[in-house]
């Protein structure tokens, strides 16, 4: 049960709120409980959507982006996103069962993305304090400036969604998926 109450609709959230979650039920099809409980802060709820919204507009696709948010759900013992990211992973990215399982240990059968995952599963691990050798590996993998930017960008965007969920025990509502690894 959550700390706090989840809006039951989107007409129960702050009425500054109220717009987002429509913007969110339209690209998604629903309004599902981590937008809803974020909701109670609109700030907050607009801060969230507007970083995602601006980082799906960069290069990293979506699989890479998928593949990052699970690494970064299991490293921080997150249920509600690796529920989450689990579906969308399935679903959306059209990854299969086994490289979400590789995904969620910081791996990939893809050798770039596995250099992507890698890095952001060591920037959420030691806290963004990276070595110059954990670096040069996602650079050497083909990884512009830009884009590195952009997956250190993913691990705190799924951290801050991370927390969110922790903290205020947001009710997971897609199929939930075991937590292995947390650290």
């Amino acid at each position: 049960m959550s700390r706090i109450p989840t809006p039951a609709t989107i007409a129960a959230a702050p009425a500054a709120a109220q717009p987002l979650l429509e913007a969110v039920k339209k690209q998604l099809g629903s309004a599902p409980n981590l937008f809803r409980i974020t909701a109670t802060s609109p700030a907050a709820l607009e801060g969230y959507l507007s970083l995602n919204g601006a980082l799906a507009k960069g290069a990293l696709d979506a699989a890479t982006r998928e593949r990052i948010a699970l690494a970064v759900a299991e490293v921080n013992g997150c249920r509600y996103c690796l529920a989450a990211h689990t579906y969308l992973g399935k679903n959306v990215a059209k990854l299969g069962d086994a490289e979400i399982a590789a995904n969620r240990n910081g791996r990939s059968s893809d050798p770039k993305a596995d250099a992507a995952v890698s890095f952001a599963r060591k920037v959420t691990l030691d806290r963004g304090a990276v070595t110059d050798a954990d670096f040069a590996r996602v650079r050497g993998a083909g990884y512009s400036d830009a884009e590195i930017v952009e997956i250190v960008a993913h691990v705190a965007l799924n951290t801050l969604t991370n927390y969110i969920n922790e903290v205020f025990g947001t009710e997971v509502d897609f199929p939930a998926v075991p937590v292995s690894q947390a650290a």
